[in-house]
C-alpha cells in the first residue's frame, strides 16, 4: 500500500484535519482548493497548477469576478427560497447556512467586499426586502417565481369573482325587496280608491230623488221608501252596516300590509345573517387602518400602547405596523393589536362581519353596550346605516 493512498494512517488523519471549515484566507477560488496553514497556503501560490489559474485570471479578470458573483448570488437566492422563504430573519444566519457547504462561492472571490454590501445590493436590485435594525440586518425573501405568480392571479381572479357574485346577489334581492314595495304601495293605491268610489256610490243613491237608501256591502243594494220613524230606523240601521263593513275591511287591510310588511323583515334579516356568515373571518388586518400595539414583549422598547398604521398584510394574519411617533416599522401578529375608534363623524373601515371591507363615518358610539353607529360610505350598500357593530369590527381609517 502506497504513502499517500485512502486507507493510510496519514490519509486518514489530513481527512480528520479537513473536516469542517478552514480560515477563508488560506483558500485559493481559481484552483478550489483550502489550505491548513500559512506554509501550506505559500507553496500553493507557488506552484505550477496555480499558476496557469492565475494567468487566465489575468487574460480577462471582469468576467470571472462576475462569474462568482453571479453564482454566489443565485445560491445564496436559492437557499432563501428553500428555507425561509415566507419568513423575515437575519442575513448572518442565512449566511452561516451557506458557508456550511465547504465547495461554496467564498465572498472575497466577488464584486462584494462585505455581507453588508450584499444586502443592500439585494435590496436595491429588489430580489429581497432589507431592514435594518439595532440587532443587524434582517432580510425577506421577494418571491417572483412564475408559478406563484400565476397561482396569486388565479387567487385573485377567485376573489373577484365571488365579490362579483356577491354583488350581483346582493342586486337581485334588492331588487326583490324594491318589488315587493311597489306591489305594497299598489295595493294601498287600489284600496283607497275601492273606499273612494264605494263613497261616491253612496252618496248619490241618498241624494237621489229625496229617497233614503241603505247601503250594505255584503248583501248589495238596499232600497226601500218610507216616511217617518220606521224610514229613521232602516237608515241608521244601514249606516251601521255600512260602518261595521268599513271596520271590517280595514282590519283585513291593516293586516295584510303587516304581513307583507314582516315577510320583508324577515327577508331582510335573513340576507343580514347570510352575509355575516360569509363575510366573518377570524382574520381582520387591513392596509390603511390604525391600530393599536398591545404586545408587552415590547414594552421595553416602548411600542406597548402605541398607535401605527398597517402599511401591508402578509398571510392575513401579520401586519407590518409603521409607527405614528417614531416611523418605526414592526411585523405584528393580529392577536397582539387592537382596533382604533376615531372621532364622531371621521372614516372607519368595518373590518369584520356582514359589510366586511367596506368604509363607513362613524355617528355615534354606545359604550354601555360596546357598540357603535356607522353609516357606509362608499359601494353597493352607499347610505346604508348599520345602527349596532361592535368595536371589534370597525377601525379607524387614515386620511
Amino acid at each position: 500500500m502506497g504513502k499517500n493512498d485512502f486507507l493510510t494512517p496519514k490519509a486518514m488523519a489530513n481527512r480528520m484535519k479537513a473536516k469542517g471549515l478552514q480560515k477563508l484566507r488560506w483558500y485559493c477560488q481559481m484552483c478550489q482548493k483550502q489550505c491548513r496553514d500559512e506554509n501550506g497556503f505559500k507553496c500553493h501560490c507557488m506552484s505550477e497548477s496555480h499558476q496557469r489559474q492565475m494567468q487566465v485570471f489575468g487574460q480577462n479578470q471582469n468576467r470571472v469576478l462576475q462569474g462568482y458573483s453571479e453564482e454566489f448570488e443565485s445560491t445564496f437566492l436559492d437557499l432563501m427560497r428553500r428555507s425561509h422563504r415566507f419568513s423575515r430573519i437575519a442575513a448572518t444566519v442565512v449566511y452561516n447556512e451557506y458557508i456550511n457547504d465547504r465547495h461554496h462561492v467564498h465572498m472575497n472571490s466577488t464584486e462584494w467586499a462585505t455581507l453588508t454590501e450584499f444586502i443592500k445590493y439585494l435590496g436595491k436590485t429588489g430580489k429581497c426586502k432589507v431592514e435594518e435594525t439595532p440587532k443587524g440586518w434582517f432580510i425577506t425573501y421577494i418571491d417572483r417565481d412564475s408559478e406563484t405568480l400565476f397561482k396569486e392571479r388565479l387567487k385573485n381572479k377567485r376573489v373577484k369573482s365571488d365579490l362579483a357574485e356577491e354583488e350581483k346577489q346582493e342586486r337581485e334581492i334588492q331588487k326583490q325587496i324594491d318589488r315587493a314595495a311597489e306591489k305594497l304601495n299598489t295595493c294601498d293605491d287600489d284600496d283607497d280608491d275601492d273606499d273612494v268610489e264605494k263613497k261616491k256610490d253612496e252618496d248619490l243613491l241618498r241624494l237621489k230623488s229625496g229617497v233614503k237608501v241603505g247601503f250594505s256591502l255584503g248583501g248589495g243594494i238596499k232600497q226601500a221608501v218610507t216616511t217617518g220613524d220606521q224610514a229613521r230606523g232602516e237608515s241608521s240601521k244601514g249606516m251601521f252596516e255600512d260602518e261595521e263593513d268599513e271596520r271590517g275591511e280595514k282590519r283585513k287591510q291593516s293586516g295584510g300590509d303587516s304581513e307583507r310588511r314582516s315577510a320583508l323583515e324577515e327577508l331582510m334579516k335573513e340576507e343580514e345573517k347570510k352575509k355575516e356568515r360569509m363575510n366573518r373571518k377570524p382574520y381582520w388586518l387591513f392596509q390603511g387602518i390604525v391600530v393599536k400595539v398591545m404586545s408587552k414583549a415590547l414594552a421595553e422598547k416602548g411600542y406597548y400602547k402605541q398607535k401605527g398604521v398597517v402599511r401591508k398584510v402578509i398571510d392575513n394574519y401579520v401586519g407590518e405596523i409603521e409607527m405614528l411617533d417614531s416611523k418605526h416599522v414592526l411585523r405584528v401578529d393580529q392577536e397582539e393589536l387592537e382596533t382604533v375608534l376615531p372621532q364622531i363623524g371621521g372614516l372607519v373601515k368595518i373590518v369584520n362581519g356582514a359589510y366586511r371591507g367596506s368604509n363607513a363615518k362613524l355617528l355615534g358610539v354606545d359604550t354601555d353596550k360596546f357598540c357603535a353607529k356607522v353609516q357606509i360610505e362608499k359601494g353597493v350598500y352607499e347610505g346604508r346605516v348599520i345602527k349596532s357593530i361592535e368595536y371589534e369590527d370597525i377601525c379607524k381609517l387614515i386620511a
